[in-house]
């Protein structure tokens, strides 16, 4: 055991956990600080498997804390790109209506947009075709802010920025449990364990078991959600100039399948939402025992599927069919065929259930005196990753030494 003594501590090297780092040593200059990560770089995980989108906060609910962040997130984003000549693009997005019945959900949009500060155009069918000629749809929002960006880069640059402040990052080693005793924290590693003055958690996907280990009850269990991404011939890179997403669902936290034109000059089509058996599972038959029980053991889980089980077998249906999964892609893309699409890389969403079966739509979070786990960071996570971290830090400094 160390006798060094830290200020602070991070757990968890994805963007969120890298943000908070830089944000308590920009508040608190010359603080000791130690960052711990599980895997052997950052951003291994959510961080480094999403679309890479910089969202404007159209989607979410006025007032609430992540409607705030992301609009925050969506500016502070891109002037850390800016200052770091990091590379990113504004393409707009096009959230595209195909049927009637998605029109009123489009209409609410807009009204959300207005709220939330977002200038948005209403697109028709004719306007939708001048901007972007492979894309049809009764009806479209033109989103002009919506970007796109490498995560990864934007986080590998947030961590130039805390060792260059003199933070100790430790890699490859998983944290156990974090044990505030009042007087101070103790990090638990395999092999190590380290003490700071306080410490944030970001966990991702195992922000429940960390923090139930770490002596809390959390309300809330992680269900791991596998999204499928497919990749668009070269051919069609230039398919599109915008992103095109779909109108999503409200009653569920995913935006649905869309086409990405990613900063390499690809073009990536997903991701779909389905249940994951393992929490690091990116294969489409990834199965983890110790997970797989975790989630069928949960009365939440079952009580979700109960809610939802027309969206589940849509899903299952999307991963197991490229059919299927292209059907989804032809509503708005007709010329699309199953040779466009190529194999990519797949992600897993971390989505905190309650008992009751309800998926938690916004920031969660749980704490004790010294200590703050981030129990649920949903997308917008990377997009709201700097201004989440002011809002960790200035929390913690409130609170004195």
């Amino acid at each position: 055991m160390t006798d060094v003594t830290y200020d602070y501590c991070v757990v968890g090297g994805g963007i969120v956990g890298a943000a908070t780092a830089m944000a308590l040593l920009d508040r608190a200059p010359g603080a000791r600080l130690l960052l711990v990560e599980r895997e052997s770089n950052v951003a291994a995980h959510q961080t480094g498997h999403n679309s890479g989108v910089i969202h404007s906060g159209i989607y979410y609910q006025p007032g609430s804390l992540k409607a705030r962040l992301c609009r925050e997130g969506e500016r502070a984003t891109k002037a850390f790109c800016d200052a770091h000549g990091i590379p990113y693009r504004v393409p707009g997005k096009l959230i595209v209506a195909t049927e009637e019945s998605e029109l009123p959900r489009l209409r609410a949009l807009q009204a959300n947009a207005a709220t939330n500060g977002i200038e948005v155009r209403w697109l028709d069918t004719t306007d939708i075709t001048d901007r972007e000629p492979a894309i049809t749809g009764l009806a479209a929002l033109w989103v002009s802010i919506s970007g796109i960006v490498d995560y990864r880069e934007v986080t590998r640059a947030m961590i130039g920025e805390i060792t260059r402040q003199r933070a100790e990052i430790v890699y490859g080693t998983p944290v156990a449990a974090v044990e505030d005793d009042g007087d101070g924290v103790t990090i638990f590693g395999a092999s190590r364990r380290w003490r700071a003055q306080r410490a944030v958690v970001c966990a991702g996907i195992d922000a429940d078991r960390l923090a139930r280990r770490s002596g809390l009850d959390p309300d809330f269990v992680m269900i791991p959600f596998r999204g499928d991404y497919y990749q668009l011939r070269p051919e069609l890179s230039e398919v599109v100039t915008s992103m095109i997403y779909p109108v999503p669902d409200p009653t569920l936290p995913f935006l649905g399948i869309h086409l990405t034109p990613m900063i390499d000059g690809s073009v990536t089509v997903g991701p779909n939402a389905v249940l994951s058996a393992a929490r690091y599972g990116y294969g489409r038959f990834s199965i983890d025992l110790r997970d797989f029980a975790t989630t069928i053991g949960f009365a939440g889980f079952w009580r979700l599927m109960a809610q939802h089980w027309r969206s589940v077998l849509s899903e299952a249906g999307s991963a197991l069919s490229r059919r299927e999964y292209l059907a989804r892609c032809r509503r708005y893309a007709p010329s699309l065929t199953l040779a466009d699409l190529r194999p990519y890389r797949s992600g897993i969403r971390a989505q905190a259930v309650t008992p009751s079966g309800t998926m938690i739509h916004d920031f969660h979070f749980l704490e004790t005196e010294r200590v703050l786990h981030v129990a649920n960071a949903p997308s917008p996570a990377a997009t709201s990753a700097i201004p989440i971290g002011r809002w960790i830090a200035a929390k913690l400094l409130e609170r004195g030494p």
